[in-house]
């Protein structure tokens, strides 16, 4: 079995990036000892938006660094950096010669940032989907562990497998997708109807990774509730409660109702300052193996390898496709 997934390096690493991916990344490696896994630094997909350069370098280091201070081991995971294979990009035109404009104009995401960019809208936003396909389908990815807001992304891959292995036969694996029982979208804390998002302008929303301790604590004891003042999980109307009550149970590896139970006579006050201790417990020894690594000449050296292990794949992957197609003499 092999498995692939990516993150983005346009900001600081969250709270929910680390429950909904991450966290769900380092399980996998621990219960799948025999799978391969690839997990990359999707810094192309980076540029769909403007961002500055040194910023993005400072990201895909950072990123690097968190994927293993969060417990991904190099020895048993392919980390690498999206850009450094070319392939991507070339299998990734492959797939927009494969997709539909109708496909490309139903996703949800496209439709979203078009809404909110009324200038300035690039082509790459448009066809992020075909460049995500490449980096599932360049690698035969069995399965691919994705958040709420990627399953239609994913659904399109499997729809473009199908349909080049139906023009030139069987070329692609089939991806299914992985979601985690617990935590696969965690909320805003100031807007708990929408999603963490390190793009907020209100900074109280989201957690980062590597924010102060005492500043996430305040973040938490700050986040919006309601005013009942009983726990319950109740997504519609207790949101703020409900997502907090995610939070918790992901980061203890239990369930909610678990959480519900052991709040059920505690005060909201109490209630997150437990909260927010789990989050500060669980970020620490990530904080402090971060400091070490993201110094360590051996950080790139683990990319290195990465990439070369990659690329041994990647570049057979593609040969196979242009022979398919027709491209090599």
């Amino acid at each position: 079995m092999r498995l692939v997934s990516g993150i983005k390096p346009t900001g600081g690493l969250t709270l929910g990036n680390y429950i909904g991916a991450i966290k769900q990344f380092v399980q996998l490696q621990d219960e799948l000892k025999d799978a391969e896994m690839f997990i990359f630094i999707a810094d192309l997909h980076a540029i769909t938006t403007p961002i500055e350069k040194q910023t993005l370098k400072k990201n895909i280091k950072e990123i690097a660094a968190l994927y293993i201070a969060c417990g991904l081991d190099p020895e048993r995971v392919t980390l690498f950096v999206q850009s450094e294979l070319p392939e991507h990009n070339q299998l990734a035109y492959v797939m927009e010669s494969t997709v539909y404009m109708g496909e490309l104009e139903r996703m949800t995401q496209f439709k979203d940032k078009r809404q909110k960019l009324e200038e300035g809208l690039r082509g790459s936003l448009f066809t992020y989907p075909a460049l995500m396909a490449a980096d599932i389908l360049l690698y035969d990815a069995d399965l691919v562990p994705v958040g709420e807001d990627q399953k239609q992304h994913l659904e399109l891959t499997r729809d473009l497998a199908i349909r080049f292995n139906n023009l030139y036969g069987d070329t692609f694996v089939v991806p299914k997708g992985y979601q985690p029982k617990t935590g696969a979208k965690i909320k805003s804390l100031t807007e708990p109807t929408k999603k963490m998002d390190k793009s907020s302008d209100n900074q109280k929303s989201y957690i980062l990774l590597l924010d102060d301790l005492a500043q996430i604590k305040n973040k938490i004891k700050s986040a919006v509730t309601d005013s009942d003042g009983h726990i319950a999980y109740d997504i519609e109307n207790k949101p703020g409660i409900s997502n907090l009550l995610t939070i918790d149970a992901s980061l203890l590896s239990t369930t909610i109702e678990e959480r519900v139970n052991f709040y059920k006579n505690v005060s909201y006050q109490d209630f997150k300052l437990s909260v927010a201790e789990h989050v500060i417990d669980a970020l620490r020894p990530i904080q402090e193996k971060f400091n070490v690594l993201i110094n360590d000449p051996k950080l790139d050296d683990i990319l290195d390898q990465g990439r070369d292990k990659a690329k041994q794949i990647a570049y057979k992957k593609i040969q196979k496709v242009y022979k398919k197609i027709g491209f090599l003499r």
